[in-house]
């Protein structure tokens, strides 16, 4: 199973997503891509097995993933302060990949019914179900 986790900013939510996914044990290869070098540093020190950097990494990690996972703004044009560009948006919501979303309520995508949940919860759930989709 190929794992992309997509991050931006500083990469604080990528970073501890790859820490708890690689703590979990799941059997995937799994790779980041950041919206900018430092989102992709922070992944990388967490023990992505690959990373890169930008809108053809986003694009072409869209085409072979099995599985995306993110903040909600990695489908939505112009979100992480514009660190989204139109084609990375586009390139994410067109994949085949399973999407695990989370519920960041920054950057004007505001989830209605999700709630306020930490970032330590929103991660431990994503872990949960990918590691369903694992099993699979």
């Amino acid at each position: 199973m190929k794992v992309v986790v997509i991050d931006g900013q500083g990469g604080k939510m990528g970073q501890m997503l790859i820490e708890r996914i690689k703590g979990a044990d799941i059997p995937c290869e799994l790779t980041c891509v950041g919206t900018n070098s430092i989102a992709t540093s922070a992944m990388l020190k967490a023990g992505a097995g690959a990373g890169a950097t930008g809108e053809n990494p986003v694009i072409l990690a869209g085409r072979e993933a099995d599985v995306i996972i993110g903040p909600i703004g990695i489908i939505s044009a112009d979100s992480l302060l514009g660190e989204v560009t139109p084609a990375m948006a586009v390139a994410v919501g067109q994949s085949r990949a399973k999407k695990l979303l989370l519920p960041i309520n920054l950057c004007n995508n505001i989830i209605v019914g999700a709630g306020s949940l930490s970032m330590t919860r929103l991660i431990g759930e994503a872990v949960d179900e990918l590691i369903k989709m694992a099993q699979k």
